[in-house]
């Protein structure tokens, strides 16, 4: 069921909901938390209320979609609440605030007296993020803050933003993309011989945050020199850590199913397609402490070093079109 409120106040929402969980008994209250999607009044607002509407069958939640629109426009905010079958396991509160309700700051008031009480509350910019998430208005509401470099404008721009105004709390999803890569690899170590690492390298495309990702984690946690180079391919292509018995190495030439070869064992094939942004937002909000070793991960992409990939890596890259890890 979808409620519209147009030219309304969040006075009026909050009146609207108690009345439709009392009439209606539609709502769940074992609710865990609050997630507020912070996104521009347009077409991808329905993704990300999909997204977060696919979270929450996974960690019961309120949803409230902060949409700026015109802020040239009179001042006006146009609401809209969905329950049922259009709210996935809770209720989405849509607020449309135009002119000066289009700010941060008042973006920020309207959403306050929506919020969860004594329950946590997490902020998802599912596109442009601002660049220090932590200082912004809604950003200091959340104990977690969910980005998405890969999806702004300019992902390198916005990756980069990521590295240098890092704040406990923060994540982003080329870091969940990872998750898969990554529990391959440790995994993969578990098996004799345990001898040394020496080095390693990731290749993958040029504008790849999550490839970078993967470099600077593999530095930190391996404490070697990590080498990062580019493919053909499109997202992360391969990761090859160099042991005296032999390299482990984890190649995904068309973006749908790895390889995992080690010294003394067959090659395995492994389903490892890049991750759906529904199934990377409910893995974030398994947890809601701090996530450090994303942070480590972050600083560690300062100790790569970079170069060419070598031609046959390059030429086994394929066309996968995916965009990311």
């Amino acid at each position: 069921m979808i409620v519209d409120l147009p030219s309304s106040t969040v006075s009026v929402v909050n009146k609207k909901l108690v009345e439709l969980r009392e009439s209606g008994g539609v709502l769940a209250l074992g609710r865990v938390l609050t997630l507020v999607i912070i996104t521009d009044d347009g077409g991808a607002i329905e993704k990300a209320i999909e997204a977060g509407n696919s979270a929450s069958r996974e960690h019961p939640c309120r949803v409230i979609v902060l949409a700026r629109g015109q802020r040239r426009a009179a001042p006006r905010l146009d609401a809209q609440i969905r329950v049922g079958g259009d709210a996935g396991a809770s209720e989405v509160v849509v607020l449309r605030g135009y002119g000066a309700l289009a700010a941060d700051e008042a973006g920020a008031g309207m959403v306050m007296p929506l919020l969860l009480p004594d329950a946590p509350v997490v902020a998802w910019w599912p596109s442009e993020a601002p660049a220090e998430p932590s200082t912004d208005a809604i950003g200091r509401l959340a104990g977690r803050r969910i980005t998405d470099a890969l999806s702004a404008k300019n992902p390198v721009k916005a990756f980069e933003q990521r590295r240098a105004n890092h704040a406990e709390g923060d994540t982003d999803l080329v870091w969940t993309r990872l998750t898969h890569w990554r529990a391959l690899l440790a995994s993969a170590l578990d098996f004799p011989p345990h001898d040394t690492i020496t080095s390693a390298s990731v290749t993958g495309e040029t504008v790849s945050p999550s490839t970078d990702l993967m470099a600077g984690w593999l530095a930190t946690r391996l404490g070697v020199k990590v080498r990062r180079s580019r493919a053909d391919g499109a997202g992360m292509v391969s990761v090859r850590l160099d042991r005296r018995s032999g390299p482990v190495e984890l190649i995904r030439p068309d973006g749908r199913t790895g390889t995992l070869r080690q010294p003394g064992q067959p090659d395995r094939l492994i389903a490892l397609a890049r991750r759906t942004v529904p199934d990377c937002l409910a893995e974030e909000l398994r947890r809601l402490d701090p996530d450090d070793v994303y942070g480590e991960a972050l600083a560690g992409v300062g100790q790569i070093s970079r170069g060419r990939s070598s031609s046959s890596t390059s030429s086994s890259a394929g066309q996968s079109g995916e965009a990311e890890a």
